[in-house]
């Protein structure tokens, strides 16, 4: 088989991104780091290392980039592992797609830092980017004429309800210059009656029930999950309305899909548009095996796209991709 079509390796790969009952923490952290982490960036993406709102963040800017344009990237990892450094490879490949300069922040982690300590560097974050974009703004634009910045917020995983938490806090204002909410495989629902954690097995071949129930154990209380800041679907119509355009990309045989489409529509019956993006056997976070599957690379260049090109249109779309060519000649079971 391919090294552009390793299934197998994929899932193997993609399995440290989970923090499982049987793992302990360190192992989970330093397992997901080895595998991740990068020296070399690709595409001539140049990292600088800059504080936000007293939080350090990596800024990944490829050669060409919109000067308007930046998008703030919240990394996933089950609220305990995940990092600037893990993520500059993914990152730097998104930066390169979506033509924009990527803030990726070294928000605090579970267990040592509980709910809210996340959102609350994410939020500081958020309010320092666009103070600094808005006065970028300002002073490269015509005398009388004002030019607001567009900023994209991006999350996968568990910090999805991150960027959620974050949209559901913010002021008109601000909310006005988000163009684009992107989401990789979002958790969007964690209480206690959701349902992957009330099924009888809830798994496929990367995720499952025990991850998110583990995961969350170190982040907060259990009550505390049905709060919409970490399950965001449980969030009310008046939180979801007024919502940024949202695009949601994910496998076709992840757990985490039946959430992802009560959300969509949640939002489009609150006058939002949602665009659901399935990929045909594809896994959890499959966007990250790039060096497995020629998919991955497929799947950001559409994000890409969507970034650049996004032009209002239907209030929702469910786009479901055809396999490429060569899965037709060489099935990924």
């Amino acid at each position: 088989m391919s090294m552009q079509n390793d299934r197998r390796g994929a899932i193997k790969r993609l399995k440290l991104l989970t923090y499982n009952s049987k793992t302990p923490l360190e192992v989970f952290r330093s397992k997901l780091e080895n595998e991740f982490k990068t020296v070399f960036l690709p595409n001539k993406v140049e990292r600088t290392e800059y504080k936000y709102g007293n939080v350090v963040c990596d800024v990944l800017s490829p050669e060409i980039y919109s000067s308007n344009r930046i998008m703030i990237y919240l990394h996933g990892g089950c609220f305990s592992g995940g990092s600037r450094a893990s993520y500059r490879d993914f990152c730097s490949s998104l930066a390169s797609k979506s033509y924009s300069r990527v803030v990726v922040p070294e928000y605090r982690l579970a267990p040592e830092y509980q709910y809210p300590c996340a959102v609350e560097d994410v939020q500081s974050v958020f309010r320092a980017v666009f103070t600094e974009e808005q006065i970028a703004c300002s002073l490269n634009s015509e005398p009388g004429t004002i030019v607001l910045p567009e900023i994209i917020i991006a999350a996968d995983g568990s910090a999805a309800s991150l960027a959620c938490s974050l949209l559901f806090n913010l002021r008109d204002k601000y909310r006005n210059c988000i163009k684009h909410v992107v989401m990789f495989s979002p958790w969007l629902d964690v209480s206690p009656q959701s349902e992957i954690l009330t099924a009888k097995k809830a798994v496929d071949e990367v995720m499952s029930a025990d991850v998110i129930r583990n995961s969350c154990s170190g982040y907060t209380y259990g009550a505390n999950t049905a709060n919409p800041s970490l399950s965001p679907l449980l969030a009310d119509d008046d939180m979801l309305k007024n919502f940024p355009p949202v695009f949601i990309q994910m496998g076709e045989k992840e757990i985490l899909l039946n959430d992802a489409k009560k959300f969509c529509q949640r939002l489009i019956d609150n006058g939002n548009e949602c665009t659901l993006d399935v990929w045909p056997k594809m896994m959890y976070m499959f966007q990250m095996a790039d060096k497995q599957l020629s998919t991955s690379h497929l799947a950001l260049d559409k994000v890409g796209k969507v970034v650049t090109n996004y032009t209002a249109g239907e209030k929702a779309i469910e786009i479901i991709n055809k396999p490429v060519l060569e899965y037709s000649l060489r099935a990924e079971s």
